[in-house]
C-alpha cells in the first residue's frame, strides 16, 4: 500500500484502544459517558509557556472517522474481536463532544487543551491520533516561536523540509513553524494546502553548474531580475562571492531599473562575515541589499549572532526547527478525568509516586484572567465545567500545591478557553486562515508579562484550581 495515497487515518490507533473498546462493549461499558483530558506536564526547553496548535488537523481526522472493509478484515484477522463488536465498528458513528483551546494561543503545563466526552470506546480510541496530532504542532510552534523572539523583529524563514520526520512532519510542520510566528517556508506543499508563503532562490548545485560564479549570478539575474537574491559562499565569500554579487547589481540588474535584493550564506563565521559584507555592500550603494544567513541556526545562536554584531536581516532554519532537535518530544498525555450516568459526573483520578504524574479529576473548563487596565494576563484557573467565575468579585489564586501562596485579583476579565468543535459528533469548528491564527498568536503572546518570554528560568505562570475543584481532587487523593 502507499501509504502517501491513504487518506483514511482511522486505523492510525495503539492496538490496545481496539482492545479496550471490545472490553467495554463485552462489559456493556461501550456507551458509558466518560470524560478525558489532553494536557503536558512541562514546556520543552525549559520555557515559560507552548503555542496551541494542529486543531484543525484533529479536526479533520474527527470528521472522516470511519472503519472501511479492508479495516474490519484486518480486525477479524487478529481472531481476538467478537463479531459483535465488529459490526458495531462497521457501523461505526463519532458521537463525542470535543472542546479545545484556539490554536494560536499560548497554555501551559496541567491546563487540558483538549477535552473529550463521549461514550467511552470512542472517547478512548482517538487518544492516539488526538496525541499524535496535537503533540507535533505545539512543539514546532513553540519553538517556532522562541527563534522568532531571538530574532528581534527581524524576518524567519522555515527551511526544513528535508531534514523532517516524514511528509506529514515537513508540511504540518510548516504550518505550526508559521503559527508560532515564521514569515515562511521553503516547502511549497505547505504553500500549496495552508497558504504559508514559500520562497527560494538557488543552491551551490546552480553555481557549480556554471563556468564561473559571475556567469551564474548572471544567468539567475536575467531570469529573475525583480527578485534576484544570491548565494554567495560556494567559493569564497569575501574575494568572490560579495565581489561577484556587487558587479551584477552594477552591471545587470541597475541598468534595468532592478536592484539586488539579497545574498545568502550557509555557512562560515558569519557574525565576521556579515559584518564585513555589510560593509562591503554599503561602500558599493548597496545599503538596500538584504543579508539573508541559513545553517545550523536555533534560538541560542541566532541571539549570540545579534549580540555579536551580526548583520544579518533574515534567518533561514532548517532542522532544529523542523524536528525542535534541543528537545523533539512534547510531552501531551490523554487521561480518563471523569464517568457520567444520569448527569452526574464521578471524577477520575490517577495517583502516583511521582507527583507530576498525578492527574486532575473532572470534567473541568480552563479560564485566562485579563487585567481590564493593561489587557495582559494574570493567570489561568482550571474550574468544573459549569462553574462561572463572577467578574463583579474580586477573584483569589491560589498555588493548588503551595495553598499559602495568593493573590486577589479585581476589574479583571475572565475568558473561557475551552471552545466546542464537536457537538454530539457533528462539526462546529469553524475553519480558520492560517494567517489569521498566526496574527493572532502574536497578539495573546503580547498578554504575557515579559518575564514569562525569557529563555532561561521564566517567571512562572499561575495555573491555579477553583475551590471546588481543589476540594474535589484532595478528596480523592485521601480516600486513594
Amino acid at each position: 500500500m502507499d501509504i502517501m495515497k491513504n487518506d483514511n487515518n482511522t486505523m492510525l490507533a495503539d492496538f490496545y484502544q481496539l482492545t479496550m473498546a471490545h472490553g467495554y462493549w463485552q462489559n456493556r461499558m461501550a456507551y458509558k459517558t466518560s470524560v478525558f483530558d489532553m494536557f503536558f506536564r512541562r514546556v520543552p526547553d525549559g520555557g515559560g509557556f507552548s503555542i496551541m496548535a494542529g486543531v484543525e488537523q484533529l479536526v479533520e481526522y474527527l470528521n472522516d472517522l470511519k472503519f472501511t472493509e479492508t479495516d474490519i478484515e484486518y480486525l477479524r484477522s487478529k481472531k481476538c474481536f467478537s463479531e459483535k463488536f465488529l459490526n458495531y465498528l462497521k457501523d461505526f458513528k463519532f458521537e463525542c463532544d470535543v472542546w479545545a483551546i484556539k490554536e494560536g494561543t499560548p497554555v501551559f503545563p496541567g491546563e487540558p487543551v483538549v477535552v473529550v466526552r463521549g461514550p467511552a470506546a470512542q472517547a478512548q480510541f482517538i487518544e492516539t491520533m488526538c496525541l499524535l496530532t496535537i503533540n507535533h504542532q505545539c512543539l514546532i510552534a513553540t519553538k517556532a516561536n522562541r527563534m522568532v523572539r531571538a530574532a528581534k523583529g527581524r524576518t524567519v524563514l522555515e527551511f526544513g523540509s528535508r531534514r523532517a520526520q516524514g511528509v506529514s512532519g515537513a508540511i504540518l510542520g510548516a504550518r505550526a513553524a508559521f503559527i508560532g510566528g515564521a514569515n515562511g517556508t521553503a516547502c511549497v506543499k505547505a504553500d500549496i494546502d495552508f497558504g504559508v508563503p514559500a520562497a527560494g532562490t538557488m543552491a551551490h548545485s546552480w553555481v557549480q553548474m556554471f563556468e564561473t560564479e559571475f556567469d551564474a549570478f548572471k544567468a539567475y539575474a536575467e531570469v529573475y531580475p525583480d527578485n534576484c537574491i544570491l548565494l554567495i559562499d560556494t567559493y569564497n565569500v569575501l574575494k568572490s562571492g560579495i565581489p561577484n554579487a556587487i558587479r551584477i547589481a552594477k552591471e545587470v540588474l541597475e541598468p534595468q531599473g532592478q536592484r539586488l535584493k539579497g545574498v545568502r550564506i550557509d555557512s562560515g563565521d558569519m557574525a565576521y562575515l556579515t559584518k564585513k559584507m555589510r560593509k562591503m555592500l554599503d561602500e558599493a550603494g548597496l545599503e538596500d541589499c538584504k543579508i539573508i544567513a541559513s545553517n545550523a541556526l536555533d534560538e541560542n545562536l541566532i541571539a549570540d549572532l545579534i549580540n555579536q554584531g551580526a548583520c544579518i536581516d533574515t534567518f533561514g532554519i532548517g532542522e532544529r526547527l523542523i524536528v525542535s532537535r534541543s528537545e523533539p518530544v512534547f510531552g501531551g498525555v490523554y487521561k480518563l478525568v471523569a464517568t457520567e450516568e444520569d448527569g452526574v459526573y464521578t471524577p477520575k483520578i490517577k495517583i502516583s509516586e511521582n507527583v507530576e504524574k498525578v492527574t486532575t479529576p473532572c470534567f473541568k473548563q480552563v479560564y485566562r484572567l485579563f487585567d481590564n487596565e493593561t489587557g495582559m494576563a494574570l493567570g489561568d484557573v482550571l474550574t468544573l465545567h459549569d462553574e462561572v467565575i463572577d467578574e463583579s468579585q474580586p477573584y483569589t489564586l491560589f498555588h493548588p500545591v503551595h495553598t499559602w501562596k495568593k493573590k486577589v485579583v479585581e476589574n479583571y476579565t475572565a475568558k473561557p478557553l475551552l471552545e466546542p468543535i464537536f457537538v454530539k459528533g457533528e462539526c462546529v469548528y469553524k475553519k480558520r486562515d492560517v494567517h489569521e491564527i498566526r496574527d493572532f498568536c502574536k497578539a495573546q503572546i503580547e498578554t504575557l508579562w515579559p518575564e514569562m518570554l525569557r529563555f532561561e528560568n521564566p517567571q512562572e505562570y499561575y495555573v491555579d484550581y477553583s475551590k471546588k475543584l481543589w476540594t474535589i481532587k484532595q478528596e480523592l487523593l485521601e480516600r486513594f
